[in-house]
């Protein structure tokens, strides 16, 4: 269910995406709206669920997990039971950042964040290579990433 945004939720938004460590104040006042207008729409906005949640975006490589890999894999099986028992187990995974069911190709697409090779090759084997439903993966790694924002391209009121 979509939700309708007026001129005043798409500055809240974009201003929340840009930083959402903002305080009400801050926030209201780039806003251009009193804190209670302010407060009363980001809580609207979060209940619908627009704003699915806040977080910090860490650095993975100053924390150890520089290896990013996206991972293509083909199940044998594709019932809906053997696609659900998979993602079920993508979406325990921690290094599993994404888990995207796609079509056509591969059944899933994951992003992974591992700390080097090593961590990436004993990750493939604990997930991938001793579960019997597994086809195929194809792995690519990032060797330089020239962007990552994670903002939605909001309509312009």
């Amino acid at each position: 269910m979509q939700i309708e945004c007026d001129a005043t939720d798409l500055r809240l938004l974009d201003l929340l995406q840009q930083d959402a460590s903002l305080s009400n104040q801050e926030l209201a006042a780039q806003a251009r709206v009193s804190p209670a207008t302010c407060m009363r729409r980001v809580r609207r906005l979060m209940e619908a669920g627009v704003i699915e949640r806040q977080v910090a975006i860490l650095s993975a490589e100053k924390l150890g997990a520089g290896l990013s890999a996206i991972v293509e894999i083909t199940l044998d099986r594709q019932g809906a039971e053997h696609l659900q028992a998979f993602e079920q187990r993508m979406l325990a995974q921690a290094e599993v950042q994404q888990c995207y069911r796609v079509s056509p190709g591969p059944d899933f697409v994951l992003v992974l964040q591992v700390a080097d090779m090593t961590a990436y090759h004993a990750l493939v084997q604990s997930l991938f290579t001793q579960d019997a439903n597994v086809r195929n993966i194809k792995a690519f790694f990032s060797v330089h990433r020239a962007k990552f924002e994670p903002r939605i391209q909001l309509p312009q009121n």
